[in-house]
C-alpha cells in the first residue's frame, strides 16, 4: 500500500491505495482515531460484492457499522434519494464523530458525502471508491452533490474527506464500459497537465496501478492549489460543459465518461477552430479517446438544445459559459468569451 498526502485549508488526508486492501480499511480507521457507530453507504451492485469484507474489517476493529443502501444510478442521485439516508443514519444512531463511508462509484459518493455534509450539520466522511471514474477524479477533492431536473449536480457542498482507500482489484467485476468511462477522467487528467500520462494512455503502455496513482496526483496538485473551485481548479472540467449537456438530454442514460469523452472531443475541436490549439494537437486528443474504445461522435441532438442545456451548468461565471480548451498535451486554459456560433459549428454533423 502507498499513500498520497492531500492538503487543504485546515486539515490534510491520505489517499491509501493498493491492491486488496479493503480489508484494511478497519485498521486504517482505528488508527487514525475513528471508531464507534458508522454508516457504509452504497448500492445493491457495489455492496453485493464488497460490503460484507468492509463491514466485517469494521467490526474486527471495533466498529458498529450499519449498511445503508441506495438506488444504483444517476437518476436515483436526488434530494429525496439523500433524504432517504437521513432516516438511515439516524436509525443506525450515528452522531456527530460517526464516520460516513462511502463505497461505490462517483454517483455513490457524492450523494453520501452529501449527506455527510448535511446531517447534523456536518459528520465525518471517508471515500471507498470503487469504480476508475470515482477513483481518479470523484473520490478526491471534496466536492459533492446531486442532480436536480434541471441539471446536473446542482446542489452540493465541499465536505473533504478525512481518508480515501483506493483498492484497484476492486475494478475485477467493473462492467467494461464502466472501465472504459473511468479511462476518459484518467486521459483528461493527462490532457490537463501530464503529457508523459496522456502518451502513456494514448499507447496502452502504462500498468493500471500506476496509471491509477498518475491520474489522482493531477487532481491532488490542482485541488490542493485551489480547494474550492475560485480559480485554477476549474481547468478539471474540461469536456464538462459539453458532456454534461449530452448527459442531461439522453436523460442521464449516457455514462459519465462517455459525456466527457464526447465533450473533450467537441472541446479539442472548438479550441482548434478558434486557434487555441493546433488542429494536430486536437486530432491527437480525438485519436486517444478513439484509442481508449471511447466515443468521440455527437448524439443525436439539435445543436441549439445542446446549447440551451449548456445555459444550466453551474459553472457559468457571470452568466457567461466556460469552456476548459486545451492549447497542447498536458496544457489548458479557461475562456469565457467563446461565441455561441463558434460553439454551434462544433454541434453541427
Amino acid at each position: 500500500m502507498e499513500t498520497i498526502p492531500v492538503k487543504y485549508p485546515g486539515g490534510e488526508y491520505p489517499v491509501c491505495w493498493g491492491e486488496t486492501i479493503l480489508p484494511d480499511a478497519g485498521r486504517l480507521l482505528r488508527a487514525a482515531g475513528f471508531g464507534g457507530a458508522c454508516a457504509v453507504v452504497t448500492n445493491p451492485v457495489v455492496g453485493g460484492h464488497y460490503a460484507q469484507p468492509v463491514l466485517k474489517s469494521l467490526t474486527d476493529h471495533g466498529f458498529q457499522p450499519a449498511l445503508c443502501e441506495i438506488p444504483d444510478g444517476e437518476a436515483h442521485k436526488t434530494l429525496q434519494t439523500v433524504a432517504g439516508l437521513y432516516d438511515q443514519f439516524f436509525a443506525a444512531g450515528l452522531d456527530r464523530k460517526s464516520l460516513v463511508l462511502s463505497l461505490g462509484g462517483g454517483v455513490v459518493g457524492d450523494q453520501a458525502g452529501f449527506a455527510a455534509a448535511t446531517y447534523l450539520r456536518g459528520v465525518p466522511f471517508v471515500q471507498i471508491p470503487t469504480s476508475l471514474l470515482a477513483m481518479v477524479d470523484a473520490g478526491v477533492g471534496g466536492k459533492t452533490g446531486v442532480d436536480l431536473p434541471q441539471g446536473k449536480n446542482l446542489v452540493g457542498a465541499f465536505k473533504q474527506p478525512r481518508m480515501v482507500i483506493v483498492d484497484a482489484a476492486t475494478l475485477a467485476t467493473l462492467p467494461g464500459p464502466e472501465f472504459r468511462s473511468g479511462l476518459a477522467e484518467a486521459l483528461k487528467h493527462g490532457i490537463i497537465a501530464d503529457p508523459a500520462l496522456f502518451e502513456a494512455m494514448q499507447q496502452g503502455a502504462l500498468p493500471l496501478p500506476k496509471m491509477i496513482a498518475a491520474a489522482i496526483q493531477v487532481k491532488v496538485d490542482i485541488v490542493q492549489a485551489d480547494p474550492f473551485e475560485r480559480g485554477r481548479r476549474a481547468v478539471l472540467n474540461l469536456g464538462h460543459t459539453f458532456g454534461h449537456a449530452f448527459e442531461k438530454l439522453s436523460g442521464f442514460q449516457l455514462r459519465h465518461g462517455e459525456g466527457v469523452a464526447i465533450g473533450m472531443a467537441c472541446a479539442a475541436r472548438l479550441a482548434a477552430n478558434l486557434g487555441h490549439c493546433a488542429p494536430a494537437v486536437a486530432d491527437q486528443i480525438i485519436s486517444a479517446i478513439d484509442f481508449l474504445g471511447l466515443p468521440t461522435a455527437l448524439p443525436d441532438h439539435e445543436p441549439v438544445a445542446v446549447w440551451q442545456a449548456m445555459g444550466a451548468d453551474k459553472k457559468k461565471e457571470a452568466g457567461q459559459l466556460r469552456f476548459i480548451l486545451p492549447t497542447a498535451i498536458g496544457q489548458v486554459d479557461i475562456f469565457t468569451d467563446v461565441p455561441q456560433a463558434a460553439v454551434i459549428e462544433v454541434l453541427t454533423k
